[in-house]
């Protein structure tokens, strides 16, 4: 006599396998998040030289500013405007002082610098710029991909100016972006887990 019970008997280790592998599969996707927001975060407050708020270039900054706040003082009184609503001939100060910064400087050579290595601490370091970050990001999206489960992921950045930068050398990132994000690190951690459930 058969019993009713016959050709269920790995039903339940096979539902333990099944879900053995949606949990591995769930783990190795919140890695990947929690690597992809730090990285991201650091890259996203990294500062941009900004010429203009250079100590070197700031009497020329203020200069500037008070020229424009002139101009726009000058053209809320309507004695000191044509019909049309501009500012009548000799009115306006045509001045200002240059902004001094090296021959083709472009800012965002430090964004440009995060990188992802992975189980070997790097000490390479890049002539690109990336004023947005976007670009940098999205490399460390694509290195992401090539992250296993056991090995470490180092976020890099060896230009000499990085640990200056972190410890409040730019009045654009005064309290640093490593500090920033290793506060919120418990934060992304729960967050790409709750994302990533199974």
């Amino acid at each position: 006599m058969a019993s009713k019970y016959a050709g269920m008997s790995g039903s339940f280790a096979a539902q333990i396998q099944a879900f053995a592998v949606q949990a591995g599969e769930a783990i190795d996707a919140s890695l990947r998040e929690i690597i992809i927001e730090i990285g991201s975060s650091v890259i996203r407050m990294s500062p941009v030289g900004n010429p203009e708020i250079w100590a070197a270039n700031s009497i020329a900054s203020q200069y500037n500013k008070a020229v424009d706040d002139h101009n726009a003082a000058l053209r809320n009184d309507p004695a000191n405007l044509t019909k049309a609503g501009r500012l009548k001939a000799g009115r306006k100060l045509k001045d200002g002082m240059d902004i001094v910064a090296p021959a083709g400087y472009v800012g965002g050579r430090f964004r440009a610098n995060w990188h992802l290595s992975l189980d070997v601490i790097e000490s390479v370091t890049y002539d690109e710029t990336d004023r947005s970050g976007q670009e940098t990001i999205a490399a460390l999206v694509a290195a992401v991909s090539d992250f296993r489960p056991g090995q470490v992921a180092y976020i890099l950045n060896n230009l000499p100016y990085a640990i200056p930068l972190e410890f409040g050398h730019s009045k654009q990132a005064p309290g640093g972006m490593v500090r920033i994000t290793v506060a919120r690190f418990e934060q992304i951690v729960l967050e790409a887990i709750r994302n990533n459930q199974v």
